[in-house]
């Protein structure tokens, strides 16, 4: 086993290669083949997150995913943003969101209070 840190996009690549089989046919936790898996995994991840990090979507996009992804229409959100025309103005980025605004629309829909609290600049 063969276990170093993650430096370079060489490194990296490598570091890829060498879990790549293991995802086939993934080795039993507590095993000597898991534990690898699972340190390098670390690795890759914080490799990840390092050089390749995610940026989270502004508000009204990640509003708009949820509506998307749950079937919901401007109507659903009014109990979480208030009346169908403030609906509009914060999905139009015209009204940024106030925190009673956005606890709701995570308590209600589950959405990332991180994704929430995102500026937007005023359309």
């Amino acid at each position: 086993m063969n276990i170093r840190p993650i430096h370079t996009e060489q490194d990296y690549q490598d570091a890829l290669k060498s879990v790549a089989p293991l995802f086939d046919n993934e080795p039993e936790p507590g095993t000597p083949e898991g534990d690898y898996l699972e340190v390098m995994i670390t690795l890759i991840e914080a490799y990840e997150a390092k050089h390749f990090p995610v940026d989270l979507p502004n508000p009204v996009d990640a509003i708009r995913f949820r509506m998307e992804q749950s079937g919901l229409s401007a109507a659903d959100l009014m109990p979480a943003i208030g009346r169908q025309n403030r609906v509009y103005e914060v999905l139009n980025g015209k009204r940024p969101l106030t925190l009673p605004m956005i606890w709701k629309l995570h308590d209600m829909f589950g959405i990332p209070a991180e994704s929430l609290i995102k500026p937007v600049k005023a359309g």
